[in-house]
């Protein structure tokens, strides 16, 4: 038995190639039941963010074999038929286990040390936990992965300046604008990040933040908290001449804004500028847009520029996270395998791994 990942995230390729992985929560019973069905997996998880996309296995099958072959489901499911050369990485264990502690402490972020990320993994372990996809093995790893996470964020300093890809979206407005005081912002899609997004760009000194969504009930709700407005989705256009900065993460297959869209609405404005922050994928707005006079577009990928600022405060403490790491990982592994069988299995593992890569 061995546990392997194969996955595709933002340092393996651009948003343009991510969002065609991207999996809805709605899609999460099938994939996995079919990995099953397949022989493919024992136990499985499936992670899908906006930065990565991955596939954590336990399963019987050699590691070469089993990467090959879940590699190809995944590229066979997504139906994606452009050339495919790094941008899929496969690891099997120990690096797979050491991979999984790296993802749920922040170390393999677009913002190190982000916290938003051990929230989107506990969320999908769960989920694949109460569809019966998981067992001993990967409860196991997981549940230790978070212990590893909490212990990085308690006992190292790798969190210093802003954790999360909300609060980098912030970042990048105050210095569009130069100071967020008296901004009007809109946000489209109600979900865990707008609101956070939502919260940091009111504590920098915007005055007014409204909240638009498909369902009205949970823009509603948004709003209430964040002592803002609704509209409803169908009339958030009427809103447009008077904002600054739009924030858009939906769950939307299309764009929500494109270039035509625009255009038509940025008429009445003149030549006031607008932020348009892109924080979904597939990406909400068409990113032609920004090939218009005043209109300044950044999606998701965008945001690594502001995030690398704080990369050095935070750059000496990763030897230490690294090291508790392989430590961990070394030590879970032991725990599944009887004494001195996890050595040989690992080189093996690894080995064939390198070969599948």
């Amino acid at each position: 038995m061995s546990i392997i990942v194969v996955g595709i995230s933002h340092h393996s390729s651009s948003v343009s190639v991510r969002e065609r992985f991207a999996f809805a929560e709605s899609e999460i019973d099938d994939v996995l039941r079919s990995l099953t069905d397949r022989g493919l997996a024992q136990e499985s998880v499936l992670l899908s963010t906006c930065n990565r996309v991955e596939l954590y296995v336990s399963t019987r099958l050699p590691a070469t074999e089993a990467l090959h072959a879940i590699k190809q489901f995944l590229i066979e499911n997504r139906q994606y038929q452009d050339v495919i050369r790094d941008e899929i990485y496969c690891h099997a264990n120990p690096s797979s286990v050491e991979h999984l502690f790296r993802v749920a402490s922040g170390l393999d972020s677009l913002v190190l040390g982000e916290t938003e990320i051990l929230g989107q993994l506990k969320k999908a372990y769960h989920l694949a936990m109460e569809m019966k996809f998981t067992g001993g093995r990967l409860n196991k790893v997981f549940q230790k992965a978070f212990n590893v996470a909490k212990h990085i964020r308690s006992n190292t300093g790798i969190q210093r300046g802003s954790t999360s890809v909300g609060s980098v979206a912030v970042e990048l407005a105050d210095k569009i604008f130069d100071g967020l005081k008296g901004r009007r912002v809109m946000v489209i899609g109600a979900g865990d990040t707008s609101e956070k997004t939502a919260r940091s760009l009111l504590s920098r000194g915007a005055s007014e933040v409204v909240v638009t969504n498909r369902s009205y009930e949970r823009a509603e709700e948004l709003a209430g908290n964040l002592n803002g407005r609704a509209v409803r989705f169908q009339e958030w256009e009427a809103e447009f001449k008077e904002l600054d900065i739009v924030i858009s993460s939906t769950s939307a297959s299309t764009y929500v804004l494109d270039r035509a869209r625009v255009e038509k609405l940025i008429r009445p404005r003149k030549s006031r500028p607008l932020l348009l922050i892109d924080i979904a994928v597939p990406r909400d707005i068409d990113p032609e847009i920004n090939e218009l006079d005043n209109v300044y577009v950044y999606n998701i990928d965008h945001l690594q520029s502001i995030a690398q600022d704080y990369l050095e405060q935070r750059q000496k403490e990763i030897d230490t996270c690294e090291a508790y790491i392989r430590e961990k990982a070394s030590e879970v592994l032991e725990s599944l395998h009887p004494p001195g069988h996890a050595a040989r299995e690992g080189a093996m593992i690894q080995a064939d791994a390198r070969e599948a890569g």
